[in-house]
């Protein structure tokens, strides 16, 4: 039951992440989940472990996190599609 709760805070922090920049990202609700652990694991990272905690995320890093995640995917993705 923790797996289940934790792919879903994931996927929510990751869709909060792409609503709050305007960013599609790839993969739809796997993408929002890849984009909410990882983003969760660079806001650790970062920040340290503070704020509110559900589901094993500290929520305020998790979304900081989440958001640098989706800016660094975003602008990968850019310079991609402008090669020749």
């Amino acid at each position: 039951m923790n797996l289940i709760l934790y792919l879903i805070i994931g996927a929510v922090i990751g869709w909060f992440a792409g609503v709050v920049l305007g960013k599609n990202l790839p993969g739809g609700v796997l993408g929002n989940v890849i984009a909410g652990i990882i983003g969760a694991w660079i806001g650790s990272r970062l920040l340290g472990n503070w704020g509110p905690k559900l589901a094993e995320f500290y929520l305020i890093p998790s979304i900081i996190g989440a958001l640098i995640f989706v800016v660094i995917i975003s602008f990968i993705m850019n310079s991609s599609r402008m090669r020749f």
